[in-house]
């Protein structure tokens, strides 16, 4: 069974309001994530993919170096955007955050305006293509940090996302043109859907359940 493009949780329109406008996921979710599926579901019986869950394939892609790029560049970007469009809400935002998120990121990160500054740089900082993330790193603990291109930290090793933006330029370049940090505080301010991403924490990650 081939890979397929998750439905969104919400219509093309539900998060203009918030700043991201129907054209952007239009052409974000039904062209590009879904041109990375059809790419994926392209090499798995040259790469011997089937029977595979879609996080095997990350991981394993990233542990062979640049031989496993063209798997990762396709699988990383299906995984990450499966990620991206849960972690957005009509609702979401604001600095209320679920108790046992909000105590993590006081223990780990040292409160919520550290880590949204941080997270806010890892994007900015990320040179061309690329994520933030706020992941559960190896050791347990929350870490803030920013892949390449469709890596994620899956698939370099350092732990299980469970917040991402892209931070790619078709993610925001119709809304917010290239001012990249004005997106990202946007995506933080008010689009982050802090109830999904304090479930994800609880559970140690998305689990696709994805497999070719």
């Amino acid at each position: 069974m081939p890979f397929s493009l998750p439905a969104l949780p919400y219509s093309t329109s539900a998060l203009a309001a918030q700043g991201m406008c129907q054209e952007t996921l239009e052409l974000h979710h039904g062209k590009h994530h879904n041109a990375y599926v059809t790419a994926l579901n392209g090499l798995v019986e040259a790469k011997a993919l089937a029977g595979k869950s879609l996080e095997t394939v990350v991981a394993e892609a990233g542990r062979a170096g640049t031989e496993g790029l063209p798997v990762l560049n396709q699988a990383g970007q299906h995984w990450n955007h499966a990620l991206f469009w849960q972690v957005m809400s009509p609702s979401g935002g604001g600095d209320s955050l679920p108790a046992k998120l909000a105590a993590k990121i006081d223990s780990d990160l040292g409160g919520l305006a550290a880590f949204k500054e941080a997270f806010k740089q890892a994007g900015v900082t990320q040179f061309g293509s690329g994520w933030a993330w706020l992941i559960i790193g190896t050791d347990g603990k929350l870490k803030v940090t920013k892949t390449p291109n469709g890596a994620n930290p899956i698939s370099t090793g350092e732990g299980q996302p469970i917040l991402g933006a892209d931070v790619w330029e078709h993610a925001y370049y119709l809304d917010f043109r290239n001012v990249r940090p004005n997106y990202l505080d946007n995506f933080l301010n008010k689009l982050v859907a802090w109830d999904v991403v304090e479930g994800l924490m609880e559970k140690g990650g998305l689990v696709t359940g994805q497999a070719a």
